[in-house]
C-alpha cells in the first residue's frame, strides 16, 4: 500500500497524514468514505450468522426509561424467531468477527491494512431497528463506525468522567456530556480514538461496520508472553541442579536462602539469552486464531506449480528473522524469507513465486495447505 496516496476511504488524507493527525488522538467524520456503499451483508444474511453456534452474537433491547432496568441483553446464538419484530423499536443485534466468516467482508476490512495487522482485531456489524443502540459508552481501542444501511445519529464527546452506571448488563455512561453531533448516511464513517464517549442511536432500520482494533493489557500481553517462554524454559536452562556446598547451619530454618533466589534469578535469565525469545512469543501471540476459529484441511495433495493464498481466517506476520502463523513461528532467512513476508503482506503469492521457494518452505507451505491454512488459486476460501 502507498502509504502517500490519498484515499476517499479516508476523506482525502493519505494513510500517513491520517495516523500522524488522527490516529489515537482526535476523531474524524467522513462523508461518503465509499461512496455509493452497498452493504455486502444482507440482513437475513446476517439473522443466519447470528443463528450459528460457532458465531458470537448479543440482542440488546431497550425498555422505557421508566422501567427498572432500561437495558436488556442476551447472549446468542439466536433462532430467527427469538429476535424481535422487525417493526418493534428500540433493539439491536451485534454479530462478532463477522470478516472471519464472509469474504466480502474480510475485503472490506483489508482496506484498513495501513494499520498494522497486528493491531486489526474484527469487523462487528449491528442491525438496529428504530431507535436502537447500546447507550452512551466507550471503547478502550481505536474504531472505524462506517454506515452501511440506513441513518443513525452519533453524539461524541472527549470527557474525564468515565463512571459507568452501577448494576447494569451493559457498560453505560453515567454522565454522558456529548460535545458533537452527526448524522451518518450510507458510505459516510466516523473515526473514533480510544475511550472517546460516543452514543449511536438508529433514525430508522439500520446497519453499521465497526472496525475494531485489538489493544492487549499489559498485563495480558505479559502473561501470554511469559507462558511461552516457560514452555521453551526446560530446553533453555537444562536441568542443572541447585547445590549449596557452602550452605552454613540455620539458626532460622524458615528463612529462605538468598543462594536459592539467586540461583532461580539465574535460571530465567537463561531462559531469556537468547535475544529473540520475547519477540518470537510476541509474533505467536498476536498470531493465535480467535478460539471460534476452526480449519478444514486441503482434501488434495499440494500442487507447487500453482499459486497460494491465505486463508481469510488465518493470522500471519513477520520479523527480522521469523514468520508468524496462526500462533506458531518458523525461521526465515534469505529468498525464503523474502517470498514468506510477500505472502503476509500480500496474502498470495502467485504461481512463479512458489516456485522460487526452496525445498524447505515448499514443504511448509504443504503443511500449511494440509491444515487449512492456506489455499491453492483453484481452492476456495
Amino acid at each position: 500500500m502507498n502509504i502517500d496516496l490519498p484515499l476517499t476511504l479516508l476523506g482525502g488524507l493519505s494513510p500517513a497524514t491520517f495516523m500522524k493527525r488522527h490516529w489515537q488522538k482526535k476523531p474524524l467524520v467522513i462523508r461518503q468514505a465509499i461512496p455509493g456503499f452497498s452493504a455486502p451483508l444482507e440482513r437475513a444474511e446476517l439473522f443466519d450468522l447470528a443463528a450459528q453456534d460457532d458465531v458470537q452474537s448479543r440482542l440488546v433491547m431497550q425498555t422505557p426509561e421508566a422501567a427498572a432496568e432500561p437495558w436488556r441483553l442476551r447472549q446468542g446464538p439466536f433462532a430467527r424467531k427469538a429476535l424481535p419484530a422487525l417493526k418493534t423499536p428500540g433493539w439491536t443485534l451485534l454479530v462478532q468477527s463477522v470478516d472471519l466468516y464472509d469474504a466480502r467482508v474480510r475485503a472490506l476490512r483489508d482496506q484498513f491494512r495501513f494499520v498494522p495487522d497486528a493491531r486489526l482485531d474484527d469487523v462487528m456489524v449491528s442491525y438496529a431497528s428504530d431507535g436502537g443502540g447500546v447507550g452512551p459508552h466507550f471503547d478502550s481501542y481505536d474504531v472505524f463506525l462506517l454506515q452501511a444501511h440506513g441513518r443513525r445519529r452519533w453524539r461524541i464527546g472527549r470527557q474525564k468522567n468515565l463512571v459507568l452506571q452501577p448494576n447494569r448488563p451493559l457498560k453505560v455512561l453515567a454522565n454522558f456530556e456529548p460535545k458533537q453531533e452527526f448524522v451518518l448516511d450510507p458510505g459516510d464513517m466516523l473515526y473514533l480514538p480510544p475511550r472517546y464517549a460516543h452514543d449511536g442511536v438508529a433514525l430508522g432500520e439500520c446497519m453499521t461496520y465497526s472496525i475494531g482494533f485489538r489493544a492487549p493489557a499489559a498485563g495480558e500481553l505479559a502473561q501470554e508472553v511469559l507462558a511461552r517462554l516457560a514452555e521453551q524454559a526446560r530446553d533453555e536452562v537444562g536441568d542443572a541442579l541447585y547445590r549449596d556446598p557452602g550452605q552454613a547451619a540455620q539458626e532460622c530454618a524458615a528463612r529462605l536462602p538468598d543462594d536459592l533466589v539467586r540461583f532461580a534469578r539465574n535460571s530465567l535469565g537463561k531462559a531469556l539469552r537468547d535475544p529473540c525469545a520475547v519477540q518470537r512469543a510476541v509474533g505467536e501471540y498476536l498470531t493465535e486464531p480467535k478460539s471460534q476459529v476452526w480449519f478444514e484441511g486441503a482434501q488434495v495433495d499440494f500442487d507447487p506449480s500453482q499459486g497460494v493464498r491465505l486463508d481469510r481466517r488465518t493470522n500471519m506476520l513477520y520479523d527480522e528473522i521469523h514468520a508468524f502463523i496462526n500462533g506458531e513461528s518458523y525461521l526465515a532467512r534469505g529468498r525464503d524469507a523474502k517470498l514468506l513476508r510477500l505472502l503476509a503482506n500480500e496474502r498470495a503469492l502467485g504461481a512463479a513465486q512458489v516456485a522460487r521457494l526452496s525445498a524447505d518452505a515448499l514443504d511448509l507451505v504443504s503443511d500449511w495447505q494440509q491444515a487449512g491454512w492456506l489455499h491453492s488459486d483453484a481452492g476456495t476460501d
